[in-house]
Order: structure tokens, then sequence, then C-alpha cells
């Protein structure tokens, strides 16, 4: 047990510097090659950060484990939205861009109610795995495409001090690697610390391989929060639930149809509901203020309670 201790804090303390290093190298990138950091934050950001949610997930999928591999996905959405955006916007308020209220929050809500859909019944086949991927790929080109066409100037600062690209692509790599190292360290010693304290594996993966996967999330939103890179934080939490269900949901059922009936509709609802509570806020002001940022967390909270209340 104080080993698995010892490793997940160091685990943590990874998360944070391998985040660092992805929000820098990727800011830089986007100026370079003026595609707007809201852009790179909904996409490369946003799906390097769920590399460890794909990797689990799969592997999950692949050993028949339906359950850890649903869960994970549905507890990662709500937990990025109830903590990561809640904890952040109390740090900073978090400015959204109209593009974000337009176009990719409409986006990520029509992809949470066909998911709710299709799982329903607790299962996700392969015709619905078909339509999720065709989505991705569909919303990636239309980001990009977006934002050549409507893309921001080059930042005055980044002139003054120029750098190679590939340093910038050297410290995303870098980042991207240490993030998916540190996210199997930390989901091996949690899952190992919760199995001995005998939760289901339902539970497993909608609370501690959810919040075990999603800390790369929350290391490089809060700290793309704190440098005031705010199209970068929300953009990465809206594309990673995109990209969880849409990539990640779609190549599991893919490689083997999901069935996980302990995963019930009370878990679909909340994450459909906590992702319609993002609208309303992010339209007030345009902005997720530091109040609002507490009511996701104390959401958050409540449905934690309503999991564990068995147990506490």
């Amino acid at each position: 047990m104080i080993t698995s201790l010892t490793l997940l804090i160091l685990s943590l303390v990874a998360l944070y510097i391998g985040a660092g290093w992805l929000v820098q190298g990727s800011s830089a990138l986007a100026l370079k090659a003026k595609i707007s950091p809201l852009v790179i934050g909904l996409t490369i950001v946003a799906f390097g950060t769920s590399a460890p949610e794909l990797v689990v997930s799969l592997n999950a999928a692949l050993k028949g484990e339906g359950e850890i591999a649903i869960g994970n996905i549905l507890g990662s959405n709500i937990f990025n939205i109830g903590i990561i955006l809640g904890i952040s916007a109390t740090i900073y308020p978090l400015q959204a861009k109209k593009q974000l209220l337009r176009i990719d929050i409409p986006v990520m809500l029509i992809a949470t109610i066909l998911l709710t859909i299709f799982f329903w019944n607790g299962e996700l086949g392969r015709m619905e795995g078909g339509f999720f991927l065709a989505g991705i790929i569909l919303y990636t080109i239309f980001s990009l495409y977006y934002s050549r066409k409507h893309g921001e100037e080059p930042n005055l600062e980044l002139e003054e001090q120029p750098r190679h690209w590939a340093f910038d692509t050297l410290e995303i790599v870098g980042g991207l690697v240490v993030l998916i190292f540190a996210s199997h360290l930390l989901v091996e010693n949690a899952t190992s610390i919760a199995r001995e304290v005998g939760l289901s594996e339902a539970v497993i993966g909608l609370t501690i391989i959810a919040a075990g996967t999603s800390m790369p999330e929350l290391a490089t939103t809060i700290v793309a929060a704190s440098k005031g890179k705010t199209d970068i934080a929300i953009g990465n939490i809206v594309g990673s639930n995109l990209f969880n269900i849409l990539a990640i949901a779609s190549s599991c059922s893919l490689v083997q149809p999901i069935v996980a009936k302990n995963v019930n509709y009370i878990d679909l609802l909340v994450m459909l509901a906590i992702s319609l509570l993002l609208l309303p806020l992010v339209k007030s002001g345009q902005k997720i203020t530091r109040t609002e940022g507490l009511v996701l967390v104390i959401v958050y909270v409540i449905y934690m309670f309503w999991l564990f209340r068995d147990v506490i």
C-alpha cells in the first residue's frame, strides 16, 4: 500500500511537468502555424491528453472488461467538466470565444446525447462505433479548416523571441510521453488501492480510473488557466470530451462490442446533465466565472456521494 501511494504521488508530479511542456510547445507551434490556440486546445492538446483514456479503455475492451472501458469514458467526461473546468475557473475565470458557443460545445453536446441514446441498453456495437469514428474524422478536418480560414495573426511577442519549430515539436512529444507514462503509473497504483478497498469494476472505471486518466487534462488545463491561456484550457476539455466519445468509444466498440450492464442510466444522465449545464454557463457573459466553477465542483461531489453511498 505504501509503495502504491508513493508511486501515485510521483506520477502526479510527472503529470504536472509533462503538462507544462505540452502547453508551452503547443501554444508556440499554434502561433507559428497560424492556427488559433483554441483549435490547438480542441485538437492536439485535447487528443494528446486523452491518450491515457484511449490506451486504458482499449486494453479493457480487449480483455472483455466493458464496465471499465465505458466507465472510464463516462467518468472522464464528468470529471473533466465537474472538477477540471470547475477548479480551473475558480483559479482564473475562463473566457470563451464565440466559436466554442456556436460550434464546438454544440457538437460535444450532440455527441453526448448520441452516446446516451446508443448506450442506454448497456451495450455499444460496431455500427455505433463506426458512426462515432466518422464523426471524429469530420470534426478534426473541419476544425483545422475553420482555423486556417479564420486564423489569428501571429503574436508579436513570439516574433521577438523566435525559436525553431522543431524545439516546439520536441517539447510537445516529450510532454505527451511523460503524460502517458505517468498516467499508466497512476492508474495502476490507484486501481490497486481501490481493489483492496473492495470497489466494483464499474465504480473503479467511473471514478479511480476516470480521474486517473484525466490527470493529464487536469494538469494541462490548470497550467493553461494559471498562465491565462483560457482558449487552451476550455478548448482542451471540450476537445477531450469529444475525443473520449467519438474516438475512444468508437475504437473500443469496433475492436470489441462493449457490454456493461452495471454502468447504468444514472451515470449516463449525470454525464448528459453536466455537459448540458456547460452551455448556459459559458453563454452567460461568454465565460465561466469563479462562482460557476464552484457549482460544477459541487455537482461532481454530489455525484460521488451517490456512487459511494453504500461505502460511506
